[in-house]
């Protein structure tokens, strides 16, 4: 410890020196080397079994990419005429055959790639539009009324009639399914989001943005949404399963992509007739389709609560 005799008969400037100022260095005061979503990553990565789902559905989208290149045929082609009808797996045939005679290997992961690329392009634009219109509908009380209304009708109607009236009227293609999904699901987003609005808008630091002049876009965007992303996540995740089961529904009932388009929902509608005799027709796309739907539910809950701001503190 220094002692009042050794600062004695020393001079000012051999004292105390100038501290020279620097802007950068203080504006890092208090500087964090935090960063959300480094920590959202290491709380989805602590999860093993939703990691291990993840890495199956990749191996998933992958080998159904190099199963088409290794197929020994054309999923649109007709295999030569020596090829029977309900052929079962073997060497030549790895998946079997179908009732025509047709490649089921190159059917099936046809199949998923359509199929997935289906439901994630329907699951973010759900998303997306269900997400904007749900901070709208929760945070401006005077569309309230509105939304509302349209939600209420919307809601009263059985999705199936939807689609059975889209399908009759405008056509069955994967174009006018996707715009379809999207159109009538992204109300469910829509009324999520408007509740979790509800729970924030009224809280001090809102009040003060808008007491400051702060434009709506930017409260919405960095006072509420940073708050919902753990709601947004989880639900564009169940909507991906949603969707394929949802695709496999209308399929059998005749109302999906059309037969031009081979699908999960296709090849499950096609077999319902003899998967008893033949349940290998039945056994590799339900088990693909049980896979991404598993898959999804485990990844969604366990990314939502590692995204949940709660868990940041």
């Amino acid at each position: 410890m220094a002692k009042a005799s050794d600062f004695a008969g020393k001079k000012d400037d051999e004292l105390f020196y100038v501290v020279e100022y620097s802007p950068e260095e203080a504006e890092r005061i208090g500087y964090s080397n935090y960063s959300y979503w480094g920590s959202v990553l290491r709380n989805f990565l602590k999860n093993k079994i939703a990691v291990f789902f993840l890495i199956l559905f990749l191996i998933l989208v992958v080998f159904s990419f190099i199963a088409l290149a290794i197929g020994k045929y054309d999923y649109a082609t007709l295999v030569p005429d020596t090829a029977p009808a309900f052929t079962t797996p073997n060497s030549e045939f790895w998946f079997g055959t179908d009732n025509l005679g047709r490649d089921y290997w190159c059917q099936v992961w046809y199949a998923t790639q359509i199929s997935i690329r289906l439901a994630l392009i329907v699951a973010v634009g759900e998303c997306v539009v269900g997400v904007i219109f749900g901070l709208i509908w929760g945070y401006v009380r005077k569309l309230d009324r509105l939304f509302t209304e349209i939600y209420n009708l919307l809601d009263s109607v059985p999705y199936i009639i939807y689609m059975t009236l889209i399908a009759l009227m405008v056509g069955q293609s994967f174009t006018i399914m996707a715009v379809s999904m999207i159109f009538i699901g992204w109300f469910q987003t829509a009324r999520r989001v408007r509740n979790m609005v509800f729970m924030y808008r009224d809280r001090e630091y809102n009040l003060a943005s808008r007491c400051l002049g702060t434009p709506l876009w930017r409260v919405l965007t960095k006072n509420i949404l940073p708050y919902l992303v753990s709601v947004i996540i989880l639900q564009t995740a169940l909507n991906i399963p949603y969707t394929i089961n949802m695709e496999s529904t209308l399929s059998y009932l005749g109302l999906g992509l059309g037969i031009e388009t081979p699908s999960l929902g296709l090849l499950l509608a096609k077999v319902r007739t003899f998967f008893l005799d033949y349940p290998y027709l039945l056994i590799f796309p339900a088990s693909i389709v049980s896979i991404i739907s598993v898959s999804f539910y485990i990844m969604g809950n366990a990314f939502s609560d590692a995204a949940d701001p709660r868990n940041h503190v």
